[in-house]
């Protein structure tokens, strides 16, 4: 089995990727993916954006750089500048639900334009000169959407079609729709990832049983919740805390090299802790003292008795 890691937007950055890469792929994980960057002419890219995508900021890993857009031409310079870094692969974001950009018809507001999806893949496939993978809902307002879709994907030369199977209505609620995974399967001319609910060993255990053939899985909320979640399916290694608190720390010191002021660093590691304090069972009143440090001192106290006080 091949494994991904989802892009999340705030949170799977470079300074993120770097920490999990260092202390828990141990060459488990094929591809890491950015958090998605919106397509335009612009000769350059903006500051965050560059320092994402250095290659002196990824080594060792595999970086595989997302795009917003729905306009062809975006897409294409932006790829482009992009192949100039080195990268010989992007891929195109068809599954965000956020309503910011639904509303532009990026995104999986996309989906409901199939004329106009058509149309775009056309022109991007037609003057690429790099592998471009897609990653997609099944649909917009509704599930059978998917038909219509496929026929569309199965015309163009897609690196790998990466399937969320809920649609952008469900944003993360509900079920994932694997019936329409099941056509998928069966229906795509291209090879196919999955993407959706993989939380536990548990999940990926009864997935397989389900879905013998599938040889690749991206893997998003669950990575952010436990990081050693792979390993652990790899390699039956599981979750050490002392190596938890180390992958914390690396990532603590980063985001105060380059962020300034304390309200900034809390911000992006209480964005982690959102997934990453499910790891401990009995995390309620330690998650109230990290959400409500408005201090270093205090969070860091507030970490410190988490990791010294709790099991995992």
């Amino acid at each position: 089995m091949n494994f991904y890691f989802a892009p999340m937007e705030g949170l799977t950055g470079h300074i993120y990727r770097n920490s999990h890469n260092a202390f828990f792929n141990h060459n488990n994980i094929e591809k890491y993916f950015s958090p998605f960057i919106v397509a335009n002419q612009s000769e350059s890219f903006k500051t965050r954006e560059l320092n994402d995508l250095l290659p002196e900021n990824n080594q060792g890993l595999v970086l595989i750089p997302q795009l917003l857009t729905n306009n062809a031409k975006d897409f294409i310079h932006t790829a482009n500048k992009l192949k100039v870094m080195g990268y010989d692969e992007v891929n195109l974001n068809l599954g965000c639900p956020s309503g910011t950009v639904v509303s532009k018809n990026r995104g999986s507001g996309f989906l409901a334009k199939k004329e106009e999806l058509d149309a775009f893949l056309d022109e991007i496939y037609s003057a690429s000169m790099t592998k471009i993978s897609i990653k997609t809902r099944i649909g917009k307002d509704n599930p059978e959407e998917f038909y219509d879709l496929i026929e569309i994907f199965n015309k163009y030369p897609i690196e790998e079609l990466i399937i969320h199977p809920r649609i952008q209505k469900d944003f993360y609620k509900n079920k994932p729709n694997l019936e329409i995974f099941k056509e998928a399967l069966s229906l795509s001319k291209n090879p196919v990832c999955y993407n959706g609910d993989i939380f536990t060993i548990e999940d990926y255990k009864k997935f397989i049983e389900n879905f013998p053939s599938v040889g690749t899985l991206m893997i998003g909320r669950g990575l952010l919740a436990n990081p050693a979640m792979v390993s652990e399916i790899t390699n039956n290694a599981k979750l050490d805390k002392n190596i938890l608190k180390e992958f914390h720390d690396q990532i603590y010191r980063d985001y105060q090299s380059i962020l300034f002021g304390d309200r900034n660093v809390l911000f992006k590691m209480k964005e982690i802790w959102t997934y990453m304090i499910q790891a401990f069972p009995d995390n309620t009143k330690y998650a109230k003292k990290i959400k409500k440090a408005e201090r270093l001192c205090d969070y860091e106290e507030a970490v410190s008795s988490l990791f010294k006080e709790q099991i995992l």
